[in-house]
């Protein structure tokens, strides 16, 4: 299948935002103790620089869902198509809940088990393997009935202790829950609503195969169509989000509360803006050409690997800091921790500067194995990675 740079670009872009967000998650002060998005306890820069990251999953499940509808299209093989989507599917739930898990929490104990994106995808890989043969339409419907109505899943009225609110709502929202040993599962990113996102992304697939004056009209008017149901669903204050947003002491803290929408589980307004962000992007960076977007595309080539790779290079880091701030390893605290003491941390300033050195290590890195990949297409297995 022939690469669709804007895709890999925009996969890149995207990529770049997340490893600020693990940089700060990791490294930053008050990470482990506050929300970035908590109006109470925030500053406009940490909230913008936790926000734009906001970006990532959405871009990511959308754009898996494209390329897994653009696989399908070049294999011409349902079958094919079925196997792959379910391998890879539970591969990448394999590879979350173990080595991602670790480079995570880097506890060799696996207090935690985070069912994260990667998990989430892996999800929806599987789920689409059963849907190939549905049209592409109803595949839209579904998807954007999830994405407008799951919201309501928490009106559901079940008993606490029922066995469809215990097993089932985790499916619609996150959570945690004990496992035997003293260990802990959090659902981080509950699959139905992700799904939602994915379904929409393989429906929106054929969009790619349009040609480039074609599709980037298309990629602004949905762009524009999105963000101004944004604004107008979430001006209402009705529905699409779980916490409405209220006037503030000033004027900028309102215009935060108005954009600080739930990612946990995504909400209708979190989606209408975000990939209406993502199409927006998709229109200024399909067909253009510039140093930042070249560099973006090495790392869109090869996302699984950059995703899996970045954690290994930032988390070291969380342990040098804590040594290079007096720190002994007696002090260290796993789990929900991260491996941080308590009272550890850097400010938002290093957090940049951190962030910028991590892409320049992973550049090169990812350069490489993206023409090892090019080179060695007959090795089945690169496919998975």
């Amino acid at each position: 299948m022939k690469r669709i740079d804007s895709i890999d670009i925009m996969r890149g872009l995207v990529m770049i935002l997340m490893c600020l967000d693990h940089t700060r998650d990791l490294l930053h002060l008050t990470s482990v103790t506050q929300q970035p998005t908590d109006l109470t306890t925030t500053t406009p820069l940490l909230f913008f620089t936790r926000w734009i990251t906001h970006l990532c999953a959405p871009t990511f499940v959308f754009l898996s869902g494209a390329s897994a509808y653009l696989s399908f299209t070049a294999k011409g093989d349902p079958a094919q198509s079925r196997r792959y989507l379910l391998t890879r599917g539970l591969w990448l739930i394999i590879l979350d809940l173990t080595i991602v898990n670790f480079g995570v929490w880097f506890d060799i104990h696996f207090a935690v088990f985070l069912f994260d994106v990667l998990s989430a995808i892996g999800v929806g890989f599987i789920v689409l393997s059963f849907l190939l043969k549905v049209p592409a339409k109803m595949i839209a419907s579904i998807g954007l009935g999830i994405i407008c109505l799951h919201n309501l899943s928490p009106l559901v009225p079940l008993p606490e202790s029922s066995f469809l609110k215990v097993f089932l709502m985790p499916l619609f929202g996150p959570g945690a829950m004990p496992l035997p040993g003293g260990a802990t599962f959090v659902m981080g990113y509950p699959p139905v609503p992700w799904l939602g996102i994915m379904l929409v992304g393989f429906a929106a697939g054929r969009l790619f195969l349009q040609a480039e004056a074609q599709r980037k009209r298309m990629y602004l008017k949905i762009a524009a169509a999105s963000l101004l149901l944004f604004v107008a669903v979430r001006f209402v204050n009705v529905y699409g989000d779980s916490v409405p947003w209220q006037v503030q002491g000033s004027g900028m803290f309102t215009f935060l509360s108005f954009i600080n929408v739930t990612k946990y589980p995504p909400s209708l307004v979190f989606c209408l803006l975000t990939l209406g962000t993502m199409f927006l992007i998709l229109f200024l960076v399909d067909g253009a050409a510039n140093r930042l977007l070249r560099v973006a595309r090495i790392f869109g080539k090869v996302p699984l690997f950059f995703f899996i790779a970045h954690w290994y290079v930032i988390h070291p880091l969380v342990f040098a800091m804590a040594y290079l701030q007096g720190f002994k390893s007696s002090d260290l605290r796993f789990g929900f921790s991260f491996g941080r003491p308590e009272g550890s941390g850097v400010g938002l300033p290093v957090i940049y500067i951190i962030w910028l050195s991590v892409l320049l290590v992973m550049y090169p890195v990812c350069k490489r194995y993206g023409e090892y990949k090019q080179l060695h297409k007959e090795r089945k297995w690169l496919s998975y990675l």
